[in-house]
Order: C-alpha cells, then structure tokens, then sequence
C-alpha cells in the first residue's frame, strides 16, 4: 500500500527558559493511502502534538515529514496554509462550527478560502451534508443541532475539499456512547470508501474501530498493530 503520509525520526522539543519538554521523541511509521488509524497513548503521551505535525499546524525539531511523496520541511507558512487546505481535513472534539452561520454555510466556508464560487460551493456542501446524513439540517443553525449533529457537520466541512487525508482529534470525546458510536460507524464507512483516515484517541472503543493502533507513551511508538475493528464492546478489551 502505497505511503500517503511518511514521518522519519520525528522529534518534537519545546523550550521556556531553561525547561526542555521532549514531547515527540525520534517517531518513524507511514500511513498508507485508504488507511483507517487510531493514534492511542494516555494524556500527555505526544498524540496531539503528532497529529499537529502531521497536519501542517506544527513543525518538527529534528526529522522529515513527506506529504504524498512532498517533503513539507523548508516550506513557508503560507505554502503549508495551501498544501493544508487541498490535502488536509480537520474534525476536533469542539466541532469548531461558526454560530452565526448554518450548517451548510458552515461545511462551504473551506471553499471559501479556495476561491471557488457560490454556486459551486453549495453544491459540494450540500452533497457533504447528505453523504452525513445532515441534508434535512442543512439551514440549521449550531445551538440548533445537537453534539452528535454538531460533529456530522463538522465532519462533512472535513470533506468538502476533497483531502487526501482527514485527521480527527477526539473526534467523540465530547459526545455520549451512542451519537459517538454512530460518528464512529462514519468514520468506518469513509475507511471502506478508501478515505485515509487518522483519528487521535486515548479511548480503546474508538481505537478498536480501526484497522492499525500506534500505541505512544511518552513521546515514543511503544507498539504498532494491525487489527480486526472490533464492535464496541469487543474493543473495550483492548
């Protein structure tokens, strides 16, 4: 399976006056294109601070990160800012969905910043919205819908660019077991459908829903499995 994403000895230090904090330590693995991986470790394991390099969002201290074959050291912030809006999608715990604007306006506004034009921009959205199952919200406003509606239309603007690769933060962490089993099941369906997915998770039930765990503890790879995904309550055993 070809690379999508390669990380090679990927560190990550952080300086404050004479405090070092190593927070990813020498990380090498690659994601094949139609993946769906699971980045595991408890708090302060290095998961977040992974998926932001892996993002665009941060750089490494020492290594390489290769983008579909691109090496993205060396580039400037407003290049990573474009490779960011064709290759990359974002879905986090927060949603992060604008409150003045409704859902289908929501899903659209990555488009905005691409220069496509209105038309053409609802158009996507809404077949975004339907491929969520969110048509019938798409005039709705956030305090409208709820959590799990929130993260469907936080995951449909994630595809809206068509990205090579959607990276999700705790993506049910704020949802009750329910609403985060049926985003989960999206997740599984856009894996089947050849979507690279990575989704960083300290739960063992949303991990055992993918078919590879990078398991970190303390900055480092501590073990890299392929699994059978599991039902949830098969993958509470973990």
């Amino acid at each position: 399976m070809p690379a999508i994403v390669s990380l090679r000895s990927i560190s990550r230090t952080y300086r404050s006056d004479a405090v070092v904090v190593a927070a990813i330590r020498d990380v090498s693995f690659d994601i094949g294109r139609g993946e769906t991986l699971a980045i595991m470790g408890p708090s302060g394991s290095g998961k977040s601070t992974l998926m932001h390099m892996m993002g665009l969002l941060d750089t490494p201290s020492e290594g390489r990160i290769y983008l579909e074959g691109e090496a993205i050291a060396g580039l400037s912030e407003d290049q990573r800012s474009r490779l960011r809006a064709r290759k990359l999608g974002f879905v986090f715990q927060s949603y992060n969905l604008l409150p003045r604007h409704n859902a289908i306006e929501n899903v659209a506004l990555p488009l905005v910043y691409s220069g496509v034009g209105s038309k053409e921009r609802m158009r996507r959205a809404e077949r975004c919205l339907h491929a969520v199952g969110m048509a019938h919200r798409a005039r709705h406003f956030p305090k409208q819908l709820s959590g799990g509606e929130q993260q469907r239309v936080a995951i449909a603007r994630s595809l809206v660019c068509d990205p090579a690769i959607i990276l999700a933060d705790e993506p049910t962490g704020a949802l009750d077991s329910r609403t985060g089993a049926e985003v989960l099941g999206l997740f599984r369906a856009m894996g089947e459908n050849g979507q690279t997915v990575v989704i960083v998770t300290h739960d063992r039930n949303v991990a055992g829903q993918c078919k590879r765990i990078i398991r970190l503890l303390d900055g480092r790879v501590v073990a890299d499995d392929a699994i059978i995904p599991q039902t949830p309550n098969e993958a509470s055993r973990i």
